[in-house]
């Protein structure tokens, strides 16, 4: 299983724990979802993290 999807499965896994407590889960688990989908492509190899910081140095 690629590491995105590993990534993916596992943020929103973390939103499961964290929406027990109600409100706004939908929105915890969109952000949670997409950070774990982030950093499972970095893993992967498909984003390249040091491109795009890079270009917030340069200004």
């Amino acid at each position: 299983m690629p590491a995105a999807v590993v990534g993916l499965f596992t943020g929103l896994a973390l939103t499961l724990i964290a929406a027990v407590g109600g409100g706004g889960a939908f929105l915890l688990a969109l952000v949670l979802g997409s950070v774990g989908l982030v950093v499972g492509l970095v893993i992967d190899g498909r984003i390249d993290l040091a491109s795009i910081l890079s270009g917030f140095r340069r200004g």
